[in-house]
């Protein structure tokens, strides 16, 4: 009798499904070249060089994604199941061998009804303001992670949990060691919780991260060598009206892959107003703690500096380029030593849009250290920059930027730069995204 019972519903039911079935599949491009010119701020090898720490050169990435959709019914708002596959290739012009040809991201989604889904495969994180997680896409390359992320999205109540354990490949005799993968750590667990409601213009985010990473030395009983490092913190966006206030604080604590305990922490605000359809103004502070008793010898020198705790800040996997200035010349690049003096970031700007396709934006950084330095002052310098964008339309933008440093003896001393101070950085870049194909059956 049951037997009969479900031939008769599955008779009666396959043949619905079927042909209620949808399939979307998309063929995107993004083709990317950029051209940067920068005098200044890296270390002169050769001082009787003409052309000091001059740089010039162009970058290009080609990045195809491929995106299939399977919709089982009518009106549905997210895909029982989407596969998503993007490959890119990234490097400089004129660059020699070994070239390669790279998946960005390789990732299925499988949505449950109900707010509910998983993701599986390798892909982007990026999360709030993205300066924890983020798709750092200036850097070309962008960031992805190879990570298992199970979430529930619905009544203004957002919560992602995923975790990635990463390993060498055919690595079948040596345990699960594993050293230079795609990320540094070797695995991660993370809870990523936001709320917010249409009633009222505020957003809050919790963020909290577990990070194991291979240890650098043998421990003894501990037998795979590894520690673990956490993060705690929160985001929040207010924007009543015309005004945005955004505001987030991080607190790291364990221990580094060195062994050393970790007690560092960052603050950061931000308010912008805008004015009409064309103005926009905004101000900012942004603070990252230090490591304490951080000297530089001078030059020709060998020095070194006991540390107990790691107090510097690790900014872990954001998008760094939005923050800190545009010259990327504080957490993109080391300092003497390895450790950091943490960072002060004081900057203000105005944003413009004469016409729709255009948007130009000027800003301001006051920039010092966190520590206090043995043998300097914290203020690092002064930086201007500028940029504009313009949208030629058919998927195809132009944009181009200048920044301009002044920097201090402080900044020479941790730089090991030559003792002009002028900082200069230009760039232009074009960017074309079409869509070659878009199918839908």
């Amino acid at each position: 009798m049951l037997k009969r019972w479900l031939c008769f519903v599955l008779s009666g039911c396959l043949p619905l499904v079927v042909s209620a079935q949808s399939h979307h599949f998309n063929l995107d491009a993004d083709f990317l070249t950029r051209g940067e010119i920068r005098k200044g701020g890296t270390a002169q090898v050769d001082p009787d060089d003409p052309q000091g720490d001059f740089a010039a050169f162009l970058l290009g990435r080609n990045r195809v994604t491929a995106d299939y959709q399977l919709f089982t019914k009518d009106k549905q708002e997210k895909p029982l199941l989407e596969i998503n596959v993007s490959g890119q290739f990234c490097g400089t012009w004129g660059m020699g061998a070994p070239l390669t040809f790279e998946a960005y991201e390789a990732w299925a989604a499988v949505n449950f009804g109900a707010g509910f889904f998983v993701k599986l495969g390798r892909q982007a994180l990026s999360y709030d303001d993205q300066r924890v997680f983020g798709s750092d896409d200036w850097s070309l390359t962008g960031l992805s992670h190879d990570v298992l992320k199970l979430g529930y999205e619905g009544f203004g109540h957002k919560v992602h949990v995923f975790g990635a354990f990463n390993q060498n490949p055919a690595n079948t005799n040596g345990g699960t060691y594993y050293t230079d993968g795609l990320q540094p750590y070797k695995a991660m667990a993370a809870l990523w919780y936001h709320w917010d409601t249409p009633w009222i213009p505020l957003g809050i985010s919790l963020l909290g991260i577990n990070l194991t990473t291979q240890a650098e030395i043998v421990v003894v009983g501990q037998q795979e060598g590894v520690f673990n490092q956490q993060m705690l913190g929160g985001y929040l966006l207010f924007h009543p009206k015309r005004w945005e206030v955004e505001a987030a604080g991080y607190y790291q604590m364990g221990k580094e892959e060195h062994g050393m305990p970790i007690q560092a922490w960052m603050a950061t605000a931000k308010v912008g107003f805008t004015a009409s359809k064309q103005w926009k103004i905004y101000a900012g502070y942004d603070h990252l703690s230090g490591d304490e008793n951080f000297s530089v010898p001078p030059g020709e020198s060998i020095g070194m500096q006991r540390h107990d705790v790691i107090r510097g800040f690790s900014l872990l996997y954001g998008s760094h380029h939005k923050f800190y200035g545009a010259m990327d010349f504080f957490y993109l690049s080391d300092y003497y030593g390895g450790f950091t003096p943490g960072l002060q970031n004081a900057y203000i700007g105005a944003q413009w849009s004469p016409v729709p396709q255009l948007s130009l934006d000027l800003g301001y950084h006051f920039l010092a250290t966190e520590a206090k330095l043995r043998n300097a002052d914290k203020p690092l310098g002064h930086e201007v920059e500028f940029s504009a964008s313009y949208d030629l339309g058919h998927s195809m933008s132009i944009s181009l930027g200048y920044s301009f440093m002044r920097g201090t003896k402080t900044m020479e001393v941790l730089k090991r730069t030559s003792g002009k101070r002028e900082l200069h950085w230009g760039w232009l870049m074009f960017r074309a995204a079409p869509r070659f194909l878009q199918s839908k059956r």
